[in-house]
């Protein structure tokens, strides 16, 4: 919201008037009515700053609403002041209550953040039962002094009035909350932590303030309450409050201004008004809300919102790309790493890692899948905290392990999947990422608006041609690319990473991407590049490291890697050569597997393009390429978890294409998944067993035929399957695919993250397959190996086959090589 309607704030004003005079003339009963409502709003709009803005929930706000009306009935009467002494404690002690249950709380997040709240809730409600002497027990606490104010009626009268007057008040300041920089910050935290550490926010400190500021709200409108009714008991504060609280929210629209105060007039007016209904009238108001929940998801302010803002939504972009960036002119600092290492669970992700990135050069970092690249990358930026070694930026030592804190220092960052700030617009996204995680006064927007002015360059200069007041969540693919990259650059880094962002491109739009990141290193910029693409990397990057399982076996330039043949042999595998691969003869056999035409994609533009593939009965085809080049997702289409776009898929010649995994399964069509992705909870028998679960028939004999193909899964045959090694798991993953009896047993890179020893006796097991004559199609990076027990093979290069034959044939065609490394060597 830039700013405030008129129409809008006339209309609110109006509504604050007219409640007021109702206020000032109903009779006692409506007048206690209006105040609950005013004081249920007060409270929604506490919780609007939880859930509306920093996304959080909380299903123990009663909690703070008992805290607030106890501190105002125990300070009043037992020191016997005026409830005006005693309001402000009401605020402060739910603020302070919020602030201790946050700091641990905030730290977990979805059901489990909603569980500690409503722990919490009990807590207070079965406290205020238990502490007789402060609380009065059961009996709670009578007599409780109501609110004078000059000029207004006594009694109820009065404190209904005030009630209104204050939640104009709390209004006005949420307004400001969600304008100003904090509440951006929020909202950012909201759609996405880790991108919003990487512009410097601190996310746990703004939900943190988020949460009390919400806590200190609920208090203050208990505060209230206290000397509304003139007693308080345990009782008033049940469970069920606080689940009307989120009602509220949720009703009103969450995140919109108004929103809670509109929720709390319709939460608590629509029982009185269907009164007459006996008690038939609480099913009617569960029906009414769940219509409105249905029919307005986002809440009745927040769908009426969006029709508006569609209408009057206004371009601010149109700044011509041409130029420097417009960004402080100064010489900017070396990245550099030195041994770092960390392990996951015994097994060792990067080790000895050496890096160096010089300001205005492109410095990529590319290898196979599970090489370490992406890890790199996080603890670079601080996302992971290395167990050895050392990063420094300049002559300062980075805070491993702090990611707002290395983004502050000058380093920024981008990710595979774009992760931008989906409910703010785009200049605003920019904007965070300027102000580096300093946010300034709470209510203040001053900063974020004076941030937001050189967004319609920095978008320029990325080569976003659109709206810089579009919300980013409404971004085709291609420009969510550019307005990340754009986002790191607004922040005014010394380096800035990049992971995969030619991910789902075009190929016109790869060429741009290349020219873009050249643009920024002449900007003095260091830019590190993870990149599949083999062409991109090769074409713009001035040093190459390659990564292979965690450790750097080769640095140079691009030509200095092409030619390298421990990169070859990484990308590759031993031995790729014709003599090394398959010799045997070609399958005569029918068509078993038939893909033609295949199109398929993930919203972003497609992965595969035009996809023609055959696999004969009994025979073992391979599919090659780099990394991103299409072929998990080929597999995924195949198996029934991808539907295509166009083309089709033809199981022993009945059309598969419109059928999901579970019956392709049925059919005989079974895939072992990358990754592996055993049941970990199980052992190792029930994955067995759940593998022939759609048979049906007694398969205890299958079992142990799988256990003497396998016979180290004889040994760990009641262990957890998640307690198996890597190598294990895998082979427990094949096993389990053949417990189904498939007709075509599909393999997602069998090899990823295994050891070598671990690979050899992997690929004897499938060699042993071959020889049954089992029907398979292989992906898999070890290409020499692929190759080696393959009939044929098909070469994938940007979602297109781009080779194809026999696999001696293929072993010797430089096309395997290009696909890999982006040329053949010399």
């Amino acid at each position: 919201m830039r700013g405030a309607h008129p129409a809008a704030f006339a209309a609110i004003a109006a509504f604050f008037a007219a409640s007021i005079a109702l206020a000032a003339f109903v009779n006692g009963y409506w007048v206690f009515v209006i105040a609950t409502v005013a004081l249920t709003a007060i409270a929604g709009i506490g919780l609007n700053v939880l859930i509306g803005l920093s996304g959080q929930i909380s299903f123990g706000h009663v909690g703070f609403y008992a805290l607030g009306a106890y501190a105002v009935a125990i300070i009043s009467t037992s020191l016997k002041v005026s409830p005006w002494v005693a309001l402000p404690a009401a605020p402060l002690v739910a603020a302070l209550a919020g602030w201790a249950l946050a700091v641990p709380a905030l730290r977990a997040s979805g059901p489990y953040l909603a569980m500690v709240t409503i722990a919490f809730g009990f807590i207070v409600e079965n406290g205020a039962v238990e502490w007789r002497a402060l609380t009065g027990g059961q009996n709670g606490i009578m007599g409780v002094p109501s609110l004078s104010v000059p000029g207004l009626p006594s009694g109820e009268r009065g404190v209904a009035i005030l009630a209104i007057v204050a939640v104009a008040v709390a209004l006005h300041g949420y307004w400001r909350l969600a304008r100003g920089t904090w509440g951006h910050a929020m909202r950012a935290v909201r759609d996405s932590e880790t991108a919003a550490e990487s512009v410097g926010i601190d996310p746990v400190r703004v939900k943190t303030v988020s949460f009390v500021l919400s806590a200190a709200l609920a208090g203050f409108a208990g505060g209230l309450f206290a000397p509304l009714s003139g007693f308080v008991t345990p009782s008033t504060f049940a469970f069920s409050q606080s689940i009307l609280f989120v009602l509220v929210v949720l009703i009103g629209g969450a995140g919109n201004s108004f929103g809670p105060v509109l929720g709390a007039v319709l939460v608590i007016l629509m029982p009185e008004m269907l009164s007459g209904l006996a008690e038939y009238r609480l099913l009617f108001f569960g029906g009414l809300l769940l219509v409105v929940l249905w029919v307005a998801p986002r809440g009745v302010m927040g769908t009426l919102e969006g029709w508006i803002a569609a209408r009057r939504r206004k371009s601010t972009s149109g700044v011509d790309g041409e130029g420097t960036l417009p960004l402080a002119p100064r010489s900017r600092a070396t990245l550099a790493a030195e041994g770092l290492a960390i392990r996951f669970g015994g097994v060792t992700a990067l080790e000895g890692f050496r890096f160096e990135a010089k300001p205005g050069t492109v410095h990529a970092l590319i290898g196979p899948n599970g090489a370490g690249k992406t890890t790199a990358l996080n603890l670079l930026s601080g996302f992971y905290a290395p167990q050895e070694g050392t990063m420094r930026l300049g002559g300062s030592a980075l805070p491993a392990g702090y990611a707002h804190r290395i983004a502050r220092s000058g380093v920024a960052r981008t990710y595979q999947t774009s992760q931008l700030f989906g409910s703010l617009d785009v200049a605003s996204n920019l904007a965070l990422a300027r102000l580096r995680g300093k946010l300034g006064a709470l209510l203040g927007s001053k900063a974020i608006e004076r941030a937001r002015e050189p967004a319609p360059v920095l978008l320029a200069f990325a080569g976003y041609g659109g709206d810089a007041g579009a919300p980013a969540a409404s971004l085709p693919h291609v420009d969510r690319r550019l307005v990340e990259i754009a986002r790191a650059l607004a922040a005014d880094p010394d380096v800035i990473l990049l992971d995969e962002p030619a991910a789902g491109l075009a190929r016109e739009d790869k060429a741009k991407l290349a020219a873009l990141l050249r643009k920024i290193a002449e900007q003095g910029i260091g830019v590190v590049l993870v990149e599949h693409d083999m062409a991109l990397v090769m074409g713009c990057s001035d040093v190459v490291t390659v990564l292979e399982s965690g450790r750097v076996i080769a640095s140079g330039s691009p030509a200095q890697v092409q030619s390298d043949e421990n990169v070859r042999r990484a990308y590759l595998g031993e031995g790729l050569d014709a003599t090394a691969a398959s010799a045997r003869e070609a399958s005569t056999g029918v068509p078993l597997l038939e893909v033609g035409k295949l199109a398929t994609g993930y919203g972003a533009g497609d992965v595969l393009k035009g996809i023609d593939l055959r696999l004969n009965a009994g025979e073992m085809v391979a599919v090659l390429g780099a990394n991103g080049a299409g072929k998990s997702t080929l597999m995924r289409a195949i198996a029934g978890l991808q539907r295509p776009v166009r083309g089709g898929i033809a199981l022993a010649g009945e059309e598969t294409a419109s059928q999901p995994a579970h019956r392709m399964v049925a059919r005989g069509l079974v895939l072992v998944p990358e990754g592996r992705q055993v049941f970990p909870e199980l052992t190792v028998r029930d994955n067995l067993r759940l593998g022939g679960f759609l048979r049906r028939v007694a398969i205890d004999a299958d079992v142990e035929a799988m256990l003497e193909r396998f016979p180290r899964l004889r040994e760990r045959i009641g262990q957890r399957a998640g307690l198996l090694s890597g190598g294990e798991q895998q082979m427990l993953a094949v096993a389990r695919a053949l417990m189904g009896k498939p007709v075509v047993l599909l393999l997602d890179e069998p090899s990823l993250g295994l050891a070598p020893k671990v690979i050899a006796d992997l690929f004897a097991a499938l060699d042993r397959l071959r020889a049954e004559r089992m029907t398979l199609l292989l992906v898999d990076q070890m290409a020499g190996l692929a190759l080696s027990l393959a009939d044929r093979a098909y070469v994938i290069e940007d979602g297109r086959i781009v080779a194809a034959g026999a696999a001696s044939d293929l072993a010797a065609d430089k096309a395997l090589e290009r696909a890999y490394l982006g040329h053949t060597p010399k």
